[in-house]
């Protein structure tokens, strides 16, 4: 008769780890290129108009800001309640809009600079007296192509 022994207690295989690196990398790739990061803080109130018909911005890296609302409450201690314009991080008066657009378009190619947009985000409750200041900075400087951001949906009357 044969006689079967058990060999001592076998060992489980270790684990594979070679391909481990491989896949943080993919990991951290794909993460770096599906998020996007935020240019400014915004340090002002945001409650954007409502509108029905909105069109989505193409070519969002040649979009310049400028925020118009009332500061936030922990802005207001400084800044006091009044609307204020944001170019980037800092609040401005209307005469540093042609600075800030100079200095945008200083960054972007010649090509690009013809493409560029000012997108304004204004607050719901902001005077058009404010805006048409911007706005008219804005000219000044050949700022032409503007756009308003606005949240979609519908209104009631």
């Amino acid at each position: 008769m044969a006689k079967f022994r058990k060999d001592v207690a076998s060992e489980t295989p270790e684990l594979a780890t070679t391909s481990l690196p491989d896949i943080i990398f993919m990991l951290i790739f794909f993460f770096m290129v599906t998020t996007s990061m935020r240019q400014a803080t915004v340090m002002v109130d945001q409650k954007l108009p409502v509108a029905t018909e909105v069109k989505k911005l193409e070519n969002k890296s040649l979009v310049s800001y400028i925020y118009l609302g009332a500061p936030h409450k922990s802005y207001q201690a400084k800044f006091g309640t009044a609307t204020r314009i944001q170019l980037n991080d800092k609040f401005a008066g209307v005469p540093d809009i042609q600075d800030f657009i100079a200095s945008e378009r200083s960054t972007k190619s010649e090509n690009d600079q013809k493409l560029m947009t000012t997108a304004l985000k204004v607050d719901e409750k902001v005077k058009m007296g404010m805006v048409t200041d911007v706005k008219q900075a804005l000219r000044r400087v050949g700022a032409l192509k503007i756009s308003y951001t606005t949240a979609k949906g519908e209104k009631a009357f």
